[in-house]
């Protein structure tokens, strides 16, 4: 999308208009393997000669190197437009959005360079996605090809003229695409764009703007097995809206319930976005993504756009949570290779890879409880156990620790920042539950602290010295923590107060009859 977002409420309306077209049986979500790098930033139309295109043909084999199996390509055609934003005291043009035609000459490069990127890039094995604009355009809404030349009127949606979806600013950049020789004319572009520039996929923008029965159209007109994505950025950005969009497309869309809940809500929250669905078909429509050139910052001019940007102390934790949950995840360009995390999206990269995390593997959660987030994501290789803000003193037998990173201090900030992120491996197929133990009424003197005991070998099978500690004493004398479990069996345990130096050293063991904790049970509460 580009230079300004008018966010709406929007109800059943908006729905019944945009969202009636018979479900597809699967999403158009490529292998379901797929990890995507946005290739550009808002100002990478302003890279110095030789251009955005060359830079890409340059870095193709170590794209595919890191682990990217799809890129997101800037908008391919030609845009002379010139904008300014009074209020922001901000201008430019040519970023792709406000498009003249399908001349695939533009500000990225020429169209012999943007040939070349591509075939670079499907080489080295990196499939190519681009970024189209059928929305809105700017200059003579019929500049579109041979046919219909001279058809104003017809092709453009006045802002007064009712299309089939939300008009774009005032409305009188809006191609009508209800009309059959304009959606024709996309026919023939996206083809051109399979045909002749390596297209494995399309990126569509701003879908708030027009019927998803015309994506599902032109998705098999382009090919029913290629990749596809929408941007679906509109409130309220709920998990219902995103996946009915998803269902009428037969296209994955980017995860803005949880961009909405990384920006607006605690770690726990982030287990509510479309990737974290219990249902595997809504996991794998999400396009998981933690900034993009709209809602991040980029390089140059102005900083970019940054009209939703995550705040720097989360984005570590972030790309943690999205490269080891299921869904599509989404690298932004910046964030890789622009600035310092690129080592540490590198590293994240590789684990996914080695689980063989799909975008609709299985995932399980912490209960919510108190803004930290612990996630278990099982894939076809095997287990990604991550902690966001809080240690687990233990983990099952088998899980190695992968990557840790502890909470730091900011100097520029003066303050303590929560960047906890700590992530284990584990081959091991079994299924596993998160349960969130707590012992009330733990008293305890120094030196000792409560742990939880039990049945299963998780929890020490009775053993004190192998029990498992709880950590967070924010409501003392009340002990809480969390420990990863057999997912099936019965199991029975008590809290105990012990000393920390001396693991046989028991000082208190929980009275009366064992707790029991059910088969898939995630809370578990005992009392000293």
């Amino acid at each position: 999308m580009a230079i300004k977002r008018v966010i709406s409420v929007v109800g059943m309306t908006w729905l019944a208009a945009n969202l009636v077209v018979a479900a597809q049986a699967d999403v158009r979500n490529g292998s379901g393997r797929e990890i995507l790098l946005q290739g550009f930033h808002w100002n990478s139309s302003r890279e110095p000669a030789p251009g955005w295109y060359a830079r890409l043909e340059e870095q193709a084999r170590q794209i595919a190197d890191d682990g990217f199996t799809l890129i997101w390509m800037p908008p391919p055609w030609r845009d002379e437009s010139q904008w300014a934003d009074p209020q922001k005291g901000t201008s430019g043009g040519g970023e792709g959005y406000f498009w003249r035609d399908f001349d695939k000459n533009s500000r990225y490069g020429t169209d012999a360079q943007l040939r070349q990127a591509a075939k670079a890039l499907r080489d080295s094995g990196v499939k190519v996605v681009y970024d189209v604009v059928p929305n809105h355009k700017a200059g003579s809404c019929d500049n579109l090809g041979a046919v219909g030349q001279g058809k104003h009127e017809q092709w453009c949606k006045a802002a007064v003229i009712p299309d089939d979806g939300d008009r774009f600013m005032e409305g009188d950049a809006d191609l009508k695409l209800a009309d059959g020789e304009v959606e024709g004319a996309f026919d023939r572009a996206f083809t051109d764009l399979r045909d002749n520039y390596y297209a494995e996929g399309l990126r569509f923008d701003y879908v708030r703007g027009y019927s998803a029965k015309h994506v599902n159209h032109w998705m098999g007109v382009f090919g029913g097995e290629r990749f596809c994505v929408g941007e679906l950025w509109k409130e309220p950005n709920g998990q219902d809206m995103l996946k009915s969009w998803a269902d009428a497309s037969g296209c994955a869309v980017f995860d803005f319930a949880l961009k909405e809940r990384m920006q607006n809500g605690g770690l726990s929250d982030w287990r509510d976005g479309l990737n974290g669905n219990p249902e595997a078909s809504w996991r794998a429509a999400a396009v998981t993504f933690v900034d993009n050139h709209d809602t991040g910052y980029s390089p140059g001019l102005y900083a970019g756009q940054h009209h939703w940007a995550l705040a720097e102390e989360r984005r570590d934790q972030a790309y943690a949570y999205i490269l080891s949950t299921p869904g599509t995840p989404t690298v932004y360009w910046p964030d890789m290779y622009d600035w310092p995390r690129g080592a540490l999206i590198r590293a994240l990269i590789q684990q996914r890879l080695r689980a063989g995390i799909r975008a609709d593997s299985s995932v399980a959660f912490s209960p919510q409880d108190d803004g930290r987030l612990i996630s278990l994501t099982q894939g076809d290789k095997g287990s990604l156990l991550l902690a966001l803000g809080e240690e687990l003193e233990t983990v099952p037998p088998g899980f190695e620790r992968v990557r840790q990173i502890k909470e730091t201090s900011d100097p520029q900030q003066g303050a303590s920042q929560q960047r906890a992120i700590r992530l284990w491996y584990s081959a091991d197929r079994q299924l596993w539950r998160i349960v969130a133990f707590s012992c009330a009424n733990g008293k305890t003197t120094m030196g000792e602290s409560v742990y939880v005991v039990g049945s299963s070998p998780e929890l020490g099978g009775w053993d004190p010295s192998k029990a498992v500690r709880l950590t967070n004493t924010l409501r003392y004398p009340d002990w809480k923590g969390h420990a990863v479990v057999s997912k099936t069996g019965r199991i029975e345990w008590k809290c105990i107060v012990r000393s920390e130096q001396v693991p046989n050293d028991v000082k208190r063991w929980q009275e009366g009859a064992n707790n029991i904790l059910e088969a898939g049970a995630e809370v578990g509460q005992g009392t000293l």
